[in-house]
């Protein structure tokens, strides 16, 4: 076709296009709740069955046969897969009316990822959770679960400023006490122009350990204050806050003149960068190490929306991870099931 598009009516075309994207999208989104909805039922068939003693294991295997046999069409449903449908609707049968509307909202084999990988109820709704939050693919999730997201975010909560707690009081939801970023090696770098070229080259990696809100801007942003230029390691942008986010990367110990430069930066950019309707920027230290109770007092009285993670270049020990979690929860005397 040569013919062409009259550009008068690129804006309605466009408006044509969405909606077939967003009808494509529902009727994926639906496909898929109808799916888990089918395996839920036949976990639910196959508990009863057993349960009541009308059915031994092997009557299982003669199931998926009979499927295999009498209808070719249908795959699927071997006799693995059945009983990953009886766990999975046994796992979740109990908490229902809270979990059951989630796992309907995540794909079939993310669902088996959780149902294999997390070992509490309460981390496998964390994870069904962040699931639906980042969209997360099979992939990025299994990422996610090795580099222990749940436990880390379990046992240590992220060093805020009194500033950036009022600005946004969620915050401590979106950001961590330390990123791990083992896609870039796992050797100390010599100084922060090598590791943030590294991180350059990995940034897809990098945005699926921040959090798949913030969008990649720059490196190496150029602030122009009076007559000299100053340059930020990476700026991003956060869409639900809807603000910039400075980072600063130290390939040394947190010190606390760390945050004067970064609290230049933050006002330089909200005096000249940001835009009108955005919420004032954030800046994050992202440190090799850090001592909490020197974090502590250098941002109580900071002004600025800052905090201050550190960075690790290996994945963490889950182990260790895990006992220092049943650690907190006997102290606090909770259960976890």
């Amino acid at each position: 076709m040569n013919e062409d598009i009259d550009k008068n009516y690129i804006k309605q075309f466009d408006d044509v296009v969405l909606l077939i994207r967003q009808t494509r999208n529902n009727v994926v989104r639906l496909a898929n709740t109808a799916l888990i909805e089918l395996y839920w039922k036949i976990g639910e068939y196959l508990h009863k069955r057993i349960e009541a003693s009308e059915w031994g294991n092997g009557v299982v295997k003669q199931l998926s046969l009979h499927i295999a046999k009498h209808n070719p069409g249908l795959s699927g449903f071997s006799d693995k897969n059945l009983w990953r449908m009886k766990q999975f609707y046994e796992t979740y049968s109990a908490e229902s009316k809270k979990l059951s509307p989630l796992v309907r909202q995540i794909s079939w084999s993310n669902n088996l990822v959780i149902l294999s990988r997390a070992k509490s109820i309460e981390e496998k709704e964390f994870y069904l959770r962040l699931c639906i939050a980042e969209r997360y693919s099979k992939r990025e999730l299994e990422r996610q679960i090795d580099s222990a997201v749940f436990e880390r975010t379990m046992v240590s909560q992220p060093k805020l400023s009194p500033m950036l707690r009022e600005l946004a009081p969620d915050s401590g939801c979106m950001f961590k006490d330390n990123y791990v970023m083992e896609f870039i090696g796992g050797k100390d770098f010599p100084n922060e122009l090598s590791m943030k070229s590294a991180l350059i080259k990995q940034m897809k990696d990098f945005i699926l350990e921040l959090g798949k809100d913030f969008i990649y801007i720059d490196q190496e942003f150029n602030l122009q204050v009076g007559c000299s230029d100053f340059r930020i390691d990476l700026l991003f942008y956060h869409r639900e806050l809807q603000c910039l986010v400075a980072i600063e990367l130290k390939t040394e110990k947190f010190k606390p003149e760390h945050l004067g430069q970064l609290n230049f930066y933050l006002e330089a950019l909200d005096r000249d960068v940001k835009k009108a309707k955005e919420n004032p920027s954030i800046g994050i230290l992202l440190c090799k190490d850090k001592d909490d109770e020197v974090v502590e007092y250098a941002l109580s009285r900071c002004l600025s929306p800052t905090m201050v993670a550190e960075y690790r270049l290996c994945l963490p020990d889950k182990k260790m991870l895990q006992q220092k979690l049943r650690e907190i929860f006997e102290e606090n005397e909770i259960t976890v099931s």
